[in-house]
């Protein structure tokens, strides 16, 4: 790979989750305090990432896959999601603000598979290559929160009360724009499947590997993969939105700790891996959800700051030692025959069923816990996802059965 052709994959990389990190993390306290949404509006707006991830795999494998090359899809869909940003950004009520968040899910959730596909058909060897790449995409997420926090100051206090976070969509309009102009010169990377073959929706969906759960373990995985997601949507929905509530400074900046601990927790993670094993790395990151939203839930912004701190440093606990180390045993159990189909389907489960109902019940948690105008019982709604995701870990730990994962497979 040239170093131009590096550079170009790496600045796309940090573009494409600039912009998810730059309107995502605070969407549910611009909806608050812009809006006035209630709890369940704020749940409605945030399982549109659900009904994109749904969505994605018609657009990658019966689109993107088959007719365009990867990068004009890309530019395409990234000019589109620029229009739609900016009408975001002029909206004055939720009902004119939901179809727009609507379409421009479905529009960027395929991007994060085209991303992919254009910087691996750069790689000969992706193994290593690509974390390189990737990386830059955590950069980006972490500059965009930095930017809102440090720069600009969107989200202090007098601010918020001046709707001054509706500028996180036109500072991520501009980007999406230059992303897809950008797009247009990246490597082309042409359709990978013959169009004379004939089209099946379940291989698109991944439901033909559906047949891995009749093993009793992988359906265990399965539904704990599910189960998680509910817990998972409550930091998404609330995390920022709480911190926000309760006066912490620089909330979206503050959250960046957890972007840099996924860079962390992503080293660490094949070295526990072989040490413990598949089973004792899942338990692992499901106690760590435990853990965070009890921190999240007695800590404060006083004397007791460093619990809230220490709750958003364990993301990557979280979600590398759950998520990632899942997509590995994933990719264990399917073998050659089912490894792409298998991956699509614990996409679909998790980011789209798993995260649609955990939006939906933070959001039915959240609207009974309200005590005032803008003013939550936090405590009492992360008592809930901490119990839950305690709950889940109980369940694993009885049914999952430990398997030798072949090491060599380890790759991060």
């Amino acid at each position: 790979m040239s170093k131009l052709v590096r550079f170009q994959l790496s600045l796309m990389m940090f573009l494409e989750f600039f912009i998810w990190g730059g309107w995502f993390v605070t969407l549910g306290t611009f909806l608050d305090f812009n809006l006035n949404a209630s709890g369940a509006q704020i749940a409605t707006a945030f399982s549109t990432q659900s009904w994109g991830a749904i969505i994605a795999p018609f657009i990658i494998g019966l689109i993107a896959d088959r007719f365009f090359n990867a990068e004009k899809i890309l530019g395409i869909l990234h000019l589109a999601g620029a229009v739609l940003m900016y009408l975001m950004y002029n909206s004055t009520d939720f009902a004119e603000f939901y179809p727009l968040v609507l379409g421009y899910m479905i529009a960027y959730m395929p991007t994060l598979a085209l991303v992919n596909s254009v910087s691996f058909n750069q790689m000969k060897d992706p193994a290593k290559e690509f974390s390189f790449i990737r990386v830059f995409g955590t950069i980006g997420w972490i500059v965009a929160g930095l930017v809102i926090s440090y720069v600009f100051f969107w989200d202090a206090p007098e601010a918020r009360e001046e709707g001054m976070l509706r500028n996180t969509f036109l500072m991520v309009g501009i980007a999406s724009a230059f992303l897809g102009l950008f797009s247009f010169t990246l490597p082309k990377t042409p359709p990978t499947v013959d169009r004379s073959k004939k089209v099946s929706l379940v291989e698109t969906l991944g439901l033909d590997a559906l047949s891995l759960l009749k093993s009793k373990n992988f359906l265990v995985f399965f539904l704990a993969s599910v189960l998680i997601c509910i817990p998972l949507a409550f930091y998404y929905q609330n995390a920022n939105l709480f911190l926000s509530e309760i006066g912490t400074e620089n909330p979206t900046g503050l959250m960046t700790i957890g972007q840099a601990s996924e860079v962390l927790f992503m080293l660490l993670l094949p070295f526990f891996f072989k040490r413990f094993g598949f089973k004792m790395t899942i338990i692992a990151g499901m106690i760590a959800w435990t853990i965070r939203y009890l921190l999240f839930a007695y800590g404060d912004t006083g004397e007791l700051v460093f619990m809230l701190i220490l709750g958003i440093a364990l993301h990557g606990l979280c979600y590398d030692f759950f998520f990632v180390a899942g997509q590995i045993y994933t990719d264990f159990k399917a073998g050659e025959k089912f490894k792409s189909s298998a991956q699509g389907l614990i996409t679909l489960a998790t980011y789209g069923v798993g995260m649609l109902i955990g939006f939906y019940v933070a959001g039915l948690i959240s609207d009974s816990n309200l005590v005032g105008e803008k003013l939550h019982d936090w405590k009492s709604i992360w008592i809930f996802p901490a119990a839950f995701a305690f709950g889940v870990m109980i369940l694993f730990a009885l049914f999952f059965r430990n398997e030798k994962i072949d090491k060599s497979q380890i790759e991060i």
